[in-house]
C-alpha cells in the first residue's frame, strides 16, 4: 500500500509540475501570438498611413483644401509612432491599440481625402464648362456687335453722302 500511495504522491506530483510548466507554455505561446498580431496591426496601420498620405497628395494636387485631413493625417501618424514604441517595448497589447486606431483614422482620411478629390475635380470641370461657354458667348457678342456698329456706321457715311448736293463751279460747265 505504501508503494501505491508514493506512486500516487510521485503521479501527483508530476501532474503539478506539468500543469505549472504548461502555463509557462501557454504564457509564451500566447506572448508570440500577441506579438505577431501586433506586428500585422502596425505593417497594416503603415500601409493604410501611407495610402492615405498618398490620397490627401492628390486631393491637394486637384485644388481641394486638405488642411484638416493634414491634422488628422498627423494624429494617425503619432499614433503609429506610439504604436512603433509599445511594440519596441514588448507591449504588444498597447501596440495592436494604437495601430487598430492609427488604422481608423488612416481610413477615415483616405476616404475624405477621395471625396474632396472629387468633388475639387468636379468644380474644376464645372469651371471649364462655364469659362468655354462665356467664350463663345463673348465671341459671338463681339462679331454682333461689331456688324451692328458697322451698319450703323454705313447708313449715316451713305445718308450723308447722298444727302450732299454737288455745286457745279462757274469754271466747269
Amino acid at each position: 500500500m505504501c508503494g501505491i500511495m508514493s506512486g500516487l504522491k510521485f503521479l501527483l506530483g508530476l501532474m503539478m509540475v506539468l500543469f505549472v510548466a504548461s502555463q509557462f507554455f501557454v504564457v509564451a505561446t500566447y506572448g508570440e501570438f500577441g506579438e505577431d498580431v501586433a506586428a500585422s496591426a502596425l505593417k497594416d496601420a503603415e500601409e493604410v498611413v501611407f495610402s492615405a498620405y498618398q490620397a490627401v497628395l492628390e486631393a491637394e494636387e486637384s485644388g481641394a483644401n486638405v488642411s484638416g485631413l493634414m491634422v488628422r493625417l498627423n494624429e494617425a501618424e503619432g499614433l503609429l509612432a506610439n504604436a512603433r514604441m509599445a511594440y519596441k517595448f514588448g507591449d504588444f497589447e498597447e501596440a495592436s491599440r494604437f495601430a487598430t486606431s492609427s488604422t481608423n483614422i488612416g481610413v477615415e482620411v483616405e476616404n475624405a481625402a477621395v471625396e474632396l478629390r472629387d468633388s475639387a475635380l468636379s468644380e474644376k470641370e464645372q469651371h471649364m464648362w462655364f469659362s468655354m461657354i462665356g467664350s463663345v458667348v463673348s465671341v459671338v457678342l463681339i462679331v454682333l456687335g461689331s456688324f451692328w456698329v458697322w451698319r450703323v456706321f454705313k447708313r449715316r457715311y451713305y445718308g450723308r453722302v447722298l444727302g450732299m448736293k454737288p455745286e457745279v463751279g462757274a469754271d466747269e460747265s
